[in-house]
């Protein structure tokens, strides 16, 4: 009966309401409320202390110079003091998801056995709500390890549609957001993205299929094709993240569950007229 009436709650609220501190267990307390266990992913993922040093570094250059390749990466962190060679650079460049931008499209062949489609945004008037949602995942560097994040924001709104953290980035956790939220804020005609692995996969395509979403995909490389959440992950980023070094999952997701709270309710943008997302989107929508 408890299980049941928790179930009536917006999973949101319900993730709200888990303290790390309470008298009932994290996963007893997952129960009660109908929250899949997984869903939190309370351990940080982890590394040496070095190379979360790197980890941490490479995150916030990552802002400032997104074009430097591993053989300026490589010359910075050895002039920086670091004993680091090519091959465990290149490994941390895959945990932090650096992807290097570059001043043309690449021409190198697509695999065929990935999903790959066209980016579709150039020239396209992008007027309304749920147009066009862009999607990416981000690297979360913590006190005692790092976690990723995963976002979906409406373009023309600006407005976070959906959020989720994770210690691992697979396409399972990705299309669990998406399906959140098209069932909390409808469904966008466009779904945006990069070519990660996530998003080339079987799995996440079909998702888009089932749903009528039209796949849009950034130019490999290409930063400026997904601008607007990467403006995003710098807000967060400098406004939030770098500030509370969260210690594990739960302190994270509290966090990130205020800040975006603050982003679309409270935080205006002078290219919205100075509104915040959340009137303009609800104007949209309305």
């Amino acid at each position: 009966m408890v299980k049941k009436k928790a179930s009536i709650i917006p999973i949101e609220k319900r993730k709200a309401m888990i303290e790390k501190n309470d008298q009932l267990s994290i996963n007893k307390q997952c129960t009660l409320l109908s929250i899949n266990r997984s869903s939190f992913y309370y351990s940080p993922k982890t590394e040496s202390k070095e190379n979360l040093e790197i980890m941490e570094t490479m995150d916030r250059l990552y802002t400032r110079a997104p074009f430097f390749g591993t053989k300026k990466l490589l010359v910075l962190f050895t002039l920086l003091g670091y004993n680091i060679n090519i091959k465990r650079l290149r490994r941390l460049k895959k945990l932090v998801n650096w992807k290097t931008i570059y001043p043309t499209r690449k021409t190198s062949i697509s695999n065929p056995k990935e999903y790959k489609y066209p980016y579709l945004l150039n020239g396209l008037d992008i007027c309304r709500a749920n147009q066009v949602w862009a999607i990416d995942i981000t690297y979360v560097p913590m006190k005692k390890g790092f976690m990723y994040l995963f976002a979906i924001i409406d373009i023309h709104t600006r407005y976070v549609v959906g959020w989720s953290i994770s210690n691992s980035m697979t396409t399972e956790w990705c299309n669990a957001c998406i399906k959140d939220a098209i069932e909390r804020h409808g469904i966008p005609e466009i779904i945006n993205s990069d070519q990660g692995s996530q998003f080339t996969s079987a799995e996440y395509v079909k998702l888009l299929k089932e749903n009528g979403i039209t796949i849009s995909m950034d130019g490999k490389g290409r930063y400026c094709d997904n601008i607007f959440i990467e403006r995003l992950w710098r807000s967060v980023k400098y406004e939030n993240i770098y500030i509370y070094a969260y210690e594990d999952g739960l302190s994270l997701w509290k966090g990130m569950n205020e800040y975006f709270d603050f982003y679309n309710n409270d935080r205006f943008h002078e290219s919205l007229d100075y509104q915040t997302p959340h009137q303009v989107y609800y104007k949209n929508v309305a």
